[in-house]
């Protein structure tokens, strides 16, 4: 009776196909974005940042599942349940430092390989305080985070 429904819909071979497509883009995707991150060094330079060089497959074994969770808590809006709000504080806190770090491992990564940095400190002919800028910058992105979440801006 179920399989008879099946190839009765004309929209079944349709739905299989798109299903099919999203599942061979979406694998696409994640495997180039993998390895750009692996070809730009985030890995080794996380690795030498924690002291753990023997690691690799644990941390690409991580970045792979935080983007799987990640996308499914995105696509079926899970709910994560702590029990109370200073606990959903807590977390949402740590995943954020969490994420914050990674991001800006990428960014420094992507800065040495392209080796952007040097370029725009002879453009801009700046002798010292070079890291005052990026800490300006840094600052700047934080404060106008926290004045997005905390004044509830953010879409319901």
């Amino acid at each position: 009776m179920f399989l008879k429904a099946l190839v009765i819909d004309p929209m079944f071979p349709r739905q299989l196909f798109l299903g099919f497509f999203g599942i061979c883009a979406g694998s696409i995707i994640a495997a180039g974005v993998f390895a750009f991150l692996s070809m730009i060094g985030v890995f080794p330079r996380l690795m030498g940042w924690s002291r753990t060089p023997g690691q690799a497959k644990i941390y690409e074994t991580a970045t792979v599942l935080g983007g799987i969770w990640g996308n499914l808590l995105n696509l079926y809006d899970l709910p994560i349940p702590l029990g109370s709000h200073l606990s959903d504080q807590i977390f949402l806190g740590i995943a954020g430092l969490s994420i914050g770090t990674f991001v800006g491992c990428l960014v420094m990564s992507l800065a040495e390989t392209v080796k952007a940095l040097p370029v725009m400190n002879r453009r801009i002919r700046l002798a010292v305080g070079f890291q005052y800028i990026i800490l300006a910058i840094a600052l700047g992105k934080l404060s106008g985070s926290l004045l997005y979440f905390f004044r509830d801006m953010s879409v319901p």
